[in-house]
């Protein structure tokens, strides 16, 4: 029998086979959580042009000047400054303009004072006549409260590279410098095949002998969280003839990753691997984990696939595990698996093979506590569902005693 191969070997052997996809081109909204394809100059400053701060008056500084509440400094107003409007007048010395925030700040001005530190009364709103004259309560520094043109990001900056995840600060930024398209790195179609004729869809009725496509759908969730496509296919049924159908399908489709469920266990008399071996290159691992030791993986007429356990925390697992670094990288985000260290609640036992433990994270003071979750039989669905990460116990360990730490590979947000 071949020895167990390392996970670690597992994983870097797929990700050298992995290519990042090319590039296409989106509208920016549609850009959320993809990846940029290159790298992102700003054609201008931003902001374009000195803007107030904030809702008050620009003033020369000069003029606060040893301003109290005690002793303020009086102050003539000469302009009404609106955002978007464009003063045409130069601020003189003694002189004060009433500015909204965002205005453009008159030439001659060096400073905004905020309206809390003056004696004018915006109650009737910012629109209200414009007084004679304006009370300053403090002295001010050189351009306090002034965003000066330019101090965000300036033309020629690059503001974004290559590879960056964009998120809604991201867009924001490409909507301040006007870039209504985007260069993506493009999305994976994935497809994901299910096959046995004791499975039904969700919609058909549970008759005995009879379960329900978890697989399919867990995966379709993994796969579109990963940043792919998932395509899923109606379930073929066991024989030679649905099968071959099934995958014929699926390589219609031009898909970029084809992923399985069940058949690949060593030493199983199964139709899909049958169908395997006459259209693709497939290798059969054992890889040294738990759950999830059997896997199947390679190509198929060029596509990547592969073929996960059946059992549903075995498939979710190996995908966490193995599949989604290889998404990663075709989709051009960073490969991060990260881990973090968390002291377990409670004994947590292994077989001696790297075992990934369904545990709860929580924090108690400065500590994260892994908690498992229960039964951890591989057909234990709901013990994913109550899960937030995975404690690793290394190769050879047979035994995490309660109070010991050890690298946890989070699955959801720890609160």
């Amino acid at each position: 029998m071949n020895p167990l191969l390392n996970v670690d070997t597992a994983r870097a052997n797929i990700l050298a086979d992995m290519k990042t996809l090319e590039a296409e081109t989106v509208s920016l909204p549609d850009s959320l959580d993809r990846v940029l394809a290159k790298d992102i100059v700003s054609p201008i400053d931003l902001p374009p042009f000195d803007n107030s701060a904030m809702d008050g008056y620009a003033i020369r500084f000069e003029d606060s000047a040893g301003a109290s509440p005690d002793k303020p400094a009086i102050l003539l107003l000469t302009m009404d400054i609106h955002a978007g409007s464009v003063p045409d007048t130069r601020l003189d010395s003694g002189h004060a303009a009433r500015i909204m925030t965002g205005a453009p700040i008159p030439a001659g001005a060096t400073s905004v004072i905020a309206v809390e530190d003056t004696d004018a009364n915006w109650a009737k709103g910012a629109g209200s006549p414009l007084p004679a004259e304006v009370r300053l309560f403090r002295e001010l520094a050189c351009g306090e409260n002034i965003r000066l043109a330019g101090e965000n990001i300036g033309a020629g900056d690059t503001i974004m590279t290559a590879g960056t995840l964009i998120g809604p600060a991201e867009i924001g930024m490409l909507a301040g410098i006007g870039r209504p398209r985007v260069d993506v790195i493009r999305q994976p179609k994935v497809v994901i095949l299910s096959s046995g004729d004791e499975l039904v869809d969700i919609y058909d009725e549970l008759t005995p002998g009879k379960i329900r496509d978890t697989n399919g759908y867990t995966l379709a969730g993994l796969v579109r969280q990963a940043g792919g496509i998932p395509i899923r296919l109606p379930i073929a049924k066991d024989s030679l003839e649905s099968i071959r159908a099934l995958y014929r399908r699926a390589l219609e489709i031009n898909p970029d990753l084809l992923i399985s469920t069940a058949g690949v266990s060593v030493g199983a008399a199964d139709l899909v691997r049958v169908v395997m071996d006459e259209l693709g290159e497939i290798d059969f691992w054992r890889v040294n984990m738990r759950p999830g030791k059997p896997l199947a993986y390679g190509t198929i007429q060029g596509v990547p696939f592969f073929g996960l356990p059946g059992n549903p925390v075995s498939t979710m697992v190996t995908f966490e595990v193995l599949v989604r670094p290889a998404l990663a990288k075709i989709t051009g985000r960073a490969i991060n698996q990260r881990r973090v260290k968390a002291t377990v609640a409670d004994d947590i036992r292994s077989d001696g093979r790297r075992t990934y433990a369904r545990v709860t994270l929580s924090r108690e003071g400065d500590r994260l506590i892994a908690r498992s979750t229960g039964i951890q039989s591989s057909g234990a669905l709901m013990s994913m569902a109550l899960a937030n990460g995975l404690a690793i116990i290394p190769e050879d360990v047979t035994l995490a005693p309660a109070g010991e730490e050890l690298e946890v590979l989070p699955l959801r947000q720890i609160d």
